[in-house]
Parts: structure tokens; C-alpha cells; sequence
């Protein structure tokens, strides 16, 4: 692991004291879980927009899923 030094408004810093307490961590461990979080909605967001752009490009045709439409239950 690496030490880096951060800057954070005094504010940014009260509150994530106040959270870290409240669940018995660290401010470190919560930071990490903080930055993986928010690594994984960017890149879920990228994968996303990705999708949408090839569907944008290549659209659904009307019966591309239409084979499975049999095997759908509804139930009553």
C-alpha cells in the first residue's frame, strides 16, 4: 500500500470523521471503499453508455427476441 497526502475542505473531513465512527473504521478504510465504489459506477457508467451507443448504431430488429416469446410464462 501506498500513503498519498489529500486536500479536503474542513467540512468533507467533519463528516467522514462522523461516518468512520459510527462504523467503528478507519479514515483509510473508508476511503478505499469510498474510491472503489466510485471507480466501479464510472465504469459501469462507461459499459452504459457503451450499450447505448452500439444499440444507438445496430438497433433491435422487431424480431430479433421473438423466438423466445414462447418460452415466456405470464402465469395467470
Amino acid at each position: 500500500m501506498r500513503t498519498i497526502q489529500m486536500t479536503l475542505d474542513d467540512e468533507l473531513v467533519t463528516a467522514v470523521d462522523n461516518v468512520v465512527k459510527k462504523m467503528k473504521t478507519t479514515r483509510s478504510a473508508f476511503t478505499r471503499k469510498a474510491l472503489k465504489d466510485a471507480i466501479k459506477q464510472v465504469e459501469d457508467e462507461m459499459l452504459e453508455e457503451k450499450h447505448r451507443k452500439g444499440y444507438k448504431r445496430f438497433p433491435v430488429a422487431n424480431t430479433e427476441f421473438s423466438d423466445w416469446e414462447s418460452e415466456q410464462e405470464w402465469g395467470e
